[in-house]
């Protein structure tokens, strides 16, 4: 009689950073980081999400969480942490044009689809953009209503307001 073997969720480290009363996850595989939770969810509920296993581990993310402070510092303009991003092909589109946004600009939801190729897929856009799994590192934030109004955004209009005003105030590095 075979004999059947329970496959084990992957394993994934978890570490997590403080920022001017905001607490942030990051969760990385043994590829790069692939998530980071700028809300109020414990490592439980984002390895439920992720159907993996979460275990603390500052090391593993240590690169990851030197570039987040010296990024919230004001003294980093962009990340160069590997990434494992899990997503369709369209997401991912969405979220590798979200990397070209250079460091204090903003674009529109419309300016991403077009760079995609695909402008009139807005909405869908916007729906890739709040399954990014990376904000920050992957900068959602950057992008704002076609008016140029703050919308949407998985740490809340607050902190994505703060995060633009950051990198307003560092563009003389």
């Amino acid at each position: 009689m075979a004999r059947r073997t329970r496959k084990l969720p992957e394993r994934l480290y978890g570490s997590v950073i403080g920022w001017e009363g905001w607490s942030f996850r990051v969760v990385s595989s043994a590829i790069g980081v692939r998530y980071l939770d700028l809300g109020a969810n414990g490592f439980p509920e984002i390895a439920e999400r992720l159907s993996a296993r979460i275990v603390t581990d500052d090391r593993t993310n240590e690169t990851p969480l030197r570039q987040l402070h010296e990024y919230l510092a004001g003294e980093r303009r962009g990340f160069t942490v590997p990434l494992d991003l899990h997503g369709t092909d369209f997401q991912r589109a969405v979220w590798d044009a979200l990397l070209q946004i250079p460091y204090g600009a903003t674009v529109s939801y419309s300016d991403i689809a077009h760079r995609i190729g695909r402008p009139r897929a807005l909405r869908a856009v916007g729906q890739a953009l709040a399954r990014n799994p990376v904000p920050i590192i992957v900068p959602c934030h950057r992008v704002v209503g076609s008016a140029g109004q703050l919308v949407g955004f998985g740490g809340g209009l607050p902190l994505k307001e703060r995060l633009i005003a950051l990198e307003a105030g560092s563009l003389d590095l």
